[in-house]
């Protein structure tokens, strides 16, 4: 199967306090297909954050290429890069980012409203998708009366609305309790699947990674399979 996402000989270089120059990425090089759930892992100040931004759009590198279901972000200007990001890629981060006086079934609806989706058809397609993370029941209620596990899984069906290509999340269940992060980690683990979008996720959650069809590593500013680093167990 093709790949829907790939990125070459990807670096990223950042001027630090000093003056010099930190090179964050090294030439990492990534191909996900559609329904593969990839779970990146890797130190703290790795650069897992950093390479989710430029596969996401959010960030420009310093030099590679990236390329999402036949478009290159080389060839994009900001306006595109930003429709791009908008239709094609869904976010879903450690934090909600719910808006607080919207209900969840609002916040839903919301990409497809910005969209320019009649605003019935959005709502309908809120509701299905609040329904498919088990919170259909919740759909009128605000953010404030979710709880943090209801919250991220109305973040995920948010994300999800407007049927992206690529699901991105960085660290999703770090602000949960082990409960409510094993039902957003079963969500995620049928999410590729279901919706038929590739699934790129960041975490330092082993019982995360180890539900994701691959695993890959990132140290040195280089990706690579986490057994490539002589380690049984997934690495943190």
């Amino acid at each position: 199967m093709s790949a829907i996402l790939e990125v070459r000989e990807l670096r990223k270089s950042f001027v630090g306090g000093d003056g010099g120059t930190i090179e964050v990425l090294r030439g990492v090089d990534l191909a996900v297909t559609t329904a593969e759930f990839v779970a990146v892992t890797g130190e703290s100040g790795s650069g897992k954050s950093t390479l989710l931004h430029l596969v996401g759009g959010l960030d420009r590198p310093t030099s590679g290429w990236i390329g999402l279901d036949g478009a290159s972000y080389d060839s994009l200007g900001a306006d595109a890069l930003a429709t791009l990001r908008n239709r094609k890629i869904g976010f879903v981060f450690q934090f909600h980012h719910l808006l607080r006086d919207f209900t969840a079934e609002e916040n839903v609806a919301m990409p497809l409203l910005i969209a320019g989706e009649l605003p019935s058809r959005a709502r309908e397609r809120a509701r299905t998708l609040l329904a498919s993370v088990g919170l259909e029941s919740r759909r009128t209620h605000l953010p404030a009366q979710l709880s943090g596990g209801e919250q991220q899984r109305a973040a995920v069906a948010r994300a999800l609305a407007t049927a992206p290509a690529l699901l991105l999340a960085d660290e999703p269940s770090g602000n949960l309790d082990e409960r409510n992060a094993e039902q957003l980690h079963a969500l995620f683990a049928g999410l590729a699947r279901e919706y038929r979008t590739a699934v790129v996720i960041v975490t330092h959650n082993r019982a995360l990674a180890s539900r994701a069809d691959r695993v890959l590593h990132l140290a040195e500013g280089v990706l690579a399979p986490a057994v490539a680093y002589g380690q049984e167990a997934l690495p943190l």
